[in-house]
């Protein structure tokens, strides 16, 4: 137990500097961007959709307050 949290508990500078250098040779440098770009849009549609979906439930809300 005490190992497992060593492992995945503890994520450090050098460790990340590990995981971003194994993730440019995967991809290589001009590859990143458009990763980048990609991700950054698919955030910004979950927020805009999880922002839509908030606002349905209190229209919804607030229609059977309404027919009451």
């Amino acid at each position: 137990m005490n190992t497992l949290t060593i492992f995945l508990g503890m994520v450090g500078p050098w460790q990340w500097i590990i995981i971003g250098l194994a993730i440019l040779l995967l991809f290589g440098g001009k590859k990143l961007p458009e990763l980048m770009k990609g991700l950054g849009g698919g955030i910004k549609e979950f927020k805009k959709a999880a922002q839509e979906d908030d606002d349905d439930d209190d229209e919804k809300k607030d229609k059977k307050i309404d027919k009451k």
